[in-house]
């Protein structure tokens, strides 16, 4: 059923793997039946064939914004559609990017570039792969291609060439160097300070809203004996799997495990408690409000700063995704500078 709304990053998996190298961008290729904003798959076939775009004179279609949109939102089929708060972002950011793909593809045609026909048959083999039966692949082949294998390679073929291009004209000069990293770590302080936070586990009695004094009364007895089974426990596992059984709180499905919290979060109950506990201890019965909780420390972390080398992996990646950013809005303004865009 995936391939009912197929976006191109699928699509380009079965790519790389027919041609041994990593795709670098994803054009949106396909999508059986485009789903409506109220409810997939009811768009009228002339409502998809209005144009949206020309980009010097060649038309881009509501069909082609729509397989956009949901390669940027793909949870829209589950969702019945995009949220209407989020429409407006997603469609002004679907819209750039396929007047942007076809900018790029022209720029491909005009330099003559060419995908060898081998390269292009891999890939359909690869493609074809990827669906789970044939008929699959052949609905999708006669709701997007009217079963002709001619029109797929050509939209392969388009899409392998703004591939191409990209790898060619920002891929191969986002590399960064350590030193652009460094001075990024060191122009921004601020982000890389953390204030000072407790990673806990929890296990919690909570009572029914407007509860009676004798539920208030269960709960505590019910608490109570909770405790003595967690105090039993040895390893953050025996505690999670307990707080997975007994638990009243929504972390019961992560094992009672919390990300870091700030100091600032806890209730003053709590970070009394924590104060006195060294990791691995668990708390005696911890009352706030009406709710009992048992705390099971697992780390306690000072305010400080991050370390650059403790940070330096991840900050590289951000660094480079910034400045691959960075070049395809520059490409992107360098393509438009001769072109004439009409947004309809």
């Amino acid at each position: 059923m995936k391939h009912k709304l197929f976006p191109c990053s699928i699509f380009f998996l079965a790519i790389a793997a027919a041609c041994g190298q990593v795709a670098s961008h994803a054009p949106t290729l396909f999508t059986q039946a485009p789903a409506a904003k109220s409810s997939p798959g009811t768009v009228p076939a002339q409502q998809l064939e209005k144009p949206v775009a020309r980009v010097n004179g060649a038309v881009l279609t509501a069909a082609d914004l729509l397989r956009e949109e949901y390669a940027i939102f793909p949870y829209g089929r589950q969702h019945n559609g995009i949220p209407k708060d989020l429409e407006p972002g997603i469609r002004a950011g679907a819209l750039k990017m396929i007047v942007f793909e076809e900018l790029v593809y022209q720029e491909t045609q005009r330099r003559k570039m060419t995908i060898p026909a081998a390269t292009i048959e891999r890939a359909e083999v690869e493609f074809r792969k990827s669906f789970p039966s044939p008929e699959e692949f052949n609905s999708l082949m006669q709701a997007e291609f009217h079963g002709s294998t001619k029109l797929l390679d050509e939209k392969i073929r388009r899409s392998l060439l703004i591939d191409a291009f990209l790898k060619a004209e920002v891929d191969r000069n986002d590399t960064v160097t350590p030193a652009e990293v460094r001075a990024w770590y060191d122009k921004n302080p601020i982000r890389f300070e953390h204030p000072e936070s407790y990673t806990i586990q929890t296990i919690s009695v909570i009572p029914p809203d407007k509860a009676t004094a004798e539920q208030l009364k269960e709960g505590h007895t019910r608490a109570e004996a909770a405790l003595r089974q967690a105090k039993a426990t040895k390893t953050p596992e025996e505690f999670g799997l307990l707080a997975e059984k007994i638990s009243d709180d929504d972390y019961r499905v992560t094992m009672g495990q919390h990300k870091p919290i700030p100091v600032s979060d806890f209730a003053p109950q709590v970070i009394k408690a924590l104060a006195a506990m060294k990791p691995g201890d668990v708390s005696d019965l911890i009352q706030v409000g009406q709710i009992l909780t048992i705390v099971r420390l697992g780390e306690h972390t000072p305010a400080g700063k991050a370390k650059f080398e403790e940070v330096k992996a991840q900050l590289e990646m951000e660094v480079q995704r910034n400045k691959k950013e960075q070049l395809r809005a520059a490409l992107d303004k360098k393509l438009r500078e001769n072109a004439k865009v009409e947004l309809l």
